[in-house]
């Protein structure tokens, strides 16, 4: 499919309304419009992830994959109703997700503590993109509360968090550079 966009200023918005997949137009608070714009947002901290990451890391390619099906989800959530539940996304990228992190989780050290976001710039570019996965699937439930979602969506957004997590400690020699979170340690 080929994509022409002639005109980036067009206006539309200028009294708080948008365009749905559908054509319709509602407010650019909708439930709908927060829903698409968090995995819109979620996509793009991946890709300042992927900007981040070494040299020829292993998971560049991975993650330039997702960041096409984020877009391909936030395709599907900008269609209202049926037709927008029932696009695009099979089960088959929740496997690829779930694969991935089995993957990484094989090399890496046990949990034995909360980790902090932090450690390498990779790795707490890596938990910034999880936290706002979180918030891209939190923002789809809700939608899904009011209106027809595809159920893969949301397993996907949770799996997605869940390999950022698996990811942010690979990023952190694979959980031997992690922050672990001190109980108490804060300042007086």
């Amino acid at each position: 499919m080929t994509v022409r966009i002639d005109r980036v200023v067009t206006r539309g918005g200028d009294l708080g309304l948008t365009s749905l997949g559908d054509g319709s137009r509602v407010s650019k608070d909708s439930v709908r419009v927060e829903a698409y714009g968090a995995v819109d947002e979620a996509n793009a901290a991946l890709g300042v992830l992927r900007a981040t990451l070494p040299a020829g890391h292993g998971s560049e390619d991975f993650l330039r994959r997702v960041q096409n099906m984020l877009f391909d989800v936030g395709a599907d959530l900008c269609v209202p109703g049926e037709a927008g539940a029932k696009l695009r996304l099979s089960q088959a990228p929740v496997d690829a997700v779930e694969s991935a992190i089995v993957s990484l989780l094989e090399h890496q050290q046990p949990l034995d503590s909360f980790v902090l976001p932090a450690g390498s710039l990779a790795a707490a570019n890596a938990h910034v993109a999880r936290t706002i996965m979180r918030r891209a699937e939190r923002r789809v439930v809700r939608l899904a509360l009011s209106e027809p979602v595809t159920p893969t969506v949301i397993q996907l957004l949770n799996r997605l968090s869940d390999y950022l997590f698996v990811l942010s400690r690979h990023l952190n020699d694979d959980g031997r550079a992690d922050v672990l979170w001190e109980r108490g340690a804060y300042v007086q």
